[in-house]
């Protein structure tokens, strides 16, 4: 089936062509490493592995090549480290471990490739030189500034004109700027930061050319896919654009922007109690930390259950919800472990329309992703999976083989349901605390069999003060710890 995709550039959905089927590019805006990073931060990794995982799927895990860089020199850093006193590479290293490491707690697969732009330094000022020499960039004062002028269709991405752009400029604007919105390509650097030689000075590059040089670098041109967050349209991606179209001569060319990327694709905002993340608010909320007091699946499930290009709301309201939604489908692959639990073959037509052939069941998810990556049609279509499987264990088990095969495979593109059930609800309870734990629910059943309410509520009390939340289901009660 065609996969439709929302590209940014042309304000519309388009049916994925890759330029090469036997070569899929894909490129994502990653991290700079100075602190780690806040859960909207997270969005876009999140996202952009689900299609990843779609793309591997539709052409072959080896002809999808996946960049996302990783910005380990930047003003941030430079005052991390200074106000720490120790080197640059020890704040860098630091926190991409870090970032590493929440990644892989929320079961986002690493890139193919990850770009650091200190290993890419000659690339930058070579791709400056050739913008410098087909006359887009100006060298000023130790400086070299991309001339925004020399590219007719700058603002195409972002849609923003430039003539209204620098007309209504209220910056200061540098005395060697041509007009105000030319942007830096490469800057001297203060005493005490990271310098590199070029033809225009000891310095270090700009934002902006740090990924168009990565990009041609490790992928070549143009790629397939662009990625990140709506904030970097303008003017991280718009700079973009410009730079690498201009480097090799296509300022004047007719859709010029499409010799750099074929589509390109942003997520919306994420908010915090309707409220956006300030650290003057202070709702800014680390991924680090809620990695630590959640599962990274209830992490991940929330940030993909609004539409991707929506806006995302983060709430603890939300948060519960998006947890008893997995409890749900873990108690499901529980009870499917446990076979004792399972009905004989019991004819029932009103639940004949479940039992639809699994294919069609698949198509219809990946029908729903293959729509510019609808995942809470996806979830949706997950949910009609877990009631098929549910409904075979207590009506027709000759077929929940095949339903629990089709619920795990569709939820792996969506990277959850990764864990073990008993795992996922246990969380990190010691064997002490499970002991006690089943012998108190032992003790419940008994208390609420005899109607002695008292003892059942002072068993709840104890559970509760375990941290404990007990389940009760038609096979029994389950438990999980609390976050």
């Amino acid at each position: 089936m065609s996969l439709t995709l929302y590209d940014t550039l042309h304000r519309e959905k388009r049916v994925f062509t890759p330029r090469d089927p036997e070569r899929v590019t894909l490129y994502v805006c990653g991290p700079t490493v100075y602190d780690y990073a806040h859960i909207g931060n997270a969005r876009p990794p999140v996202v952009f592995d689900v299609l990843v995982r779609l793309l591997r799927r539709q052409y072959g895990a080896e002809a999808v090549v996946y960049a996302r860089n990783v910005t380990d020199v930047d003003d941030k850093i430079n005052a991390k480290a200074a106000k720490e006193g120790v080197p640059i590479g020890e704040v860098t290293a630091r926190y991409e471990a870090a970032y590493l490491a929440d990644m892989a707690a929320l079961n986002v697969s690493p890139p193919d490739i990850a770009p650091h732009v200190t290993d890419h330094i000659a690339a930058i000022v070579a791709q400056i030189a050739a913008i410098v020499d087909q006359g887009c960039a100006y060298a000023a004062e130790g400086h070299v500034l991309f001339d925004v002028s020399s590219y007719p269709s700058y603002g195409a991405l972002s849609g923003r004109n430039l003539d209204d752009m620098i007309a209504g400029a209220r910056v200061e604007v540098a005395p060697y700027k041509k007009n105000p919105h030319d942007f830096v390509l490469w800057k001297p650097s203060k005493e005490g930061e990271p310098s590199w030689p070029s033809p225009w000075g000891d310095g270090r590059p700009g934002w902006h050319i740090e990924c168009s040089a990565m990009i041609e670098e490790t992928l070549g041109l143009p790629i397939d896919i662009h990625g990140g967050g709506i904030d970097l349209v303008f003017p991280h991606h718009e700079n973009e654009i410009a730079q690498g179209v201009c480097a090799h001569g296509h300022a004047h060319g007719e859709a010029a922007h499409d010799q750099y990327a074929r589509y390109w694709m942003h997520n919306g905002f994420l908010t915090v109690d309707a409220e956006k993340m300030s650290k003057s608010v202070g709702n800014v909320l680390l991924l680090h930390d809620l990695v630590q007091s959640m599962p990274g699946e209830v992490v991940r499930w929330a940030l993909l259950s609004a539409h991707y290009r929506q806006p995302l709301d983060w709430n603890q309201g939300h948060l519960d919800q998006c947890r008893s939604n997995l409890d749900r489908f873990y108690q499901t692959l529980r009870e499917y472990k446990d076979r004792s639990s399972w009905s004989q073959n019991v004819e029932d037509a009103k639940f004949e329309n479940l039992f639809a052939p699994v294919d069609d069941y698949r198509d219809d998810f990946f029908a729903a992703l293959s729509d510019d990556l609808n995942t809470p049609a996806a979830y949706a279509r997950l949910f009609n999976m877990n009631l098929r499987l549910r409904t075979a264990m207590r009506l027709r088990p000759s077929q929940a083989d095949e339903s629990y095969n089709l619920l795990l495979e569709c939820a792996d593109i969506l990277g959850v349901l990764q864990a073990e059930p008993e795992a996922w609800f246990e969380g990190g309870a010691d064997d002490a605390l499970k002991a006690e734990v089943e012998a108190l629910l032992a003790e419940r059943v008994t208390a609420r069999a005899d109607k002695n309410w008292p003892e059942a509520d002072r068993i709840r009390d104890r559970l509760t003060a375990l941290n404990v939340v007990v389940m009760d289901g038609p096979t029994g009660a389950t438990w999980r710890l609390k976050e």
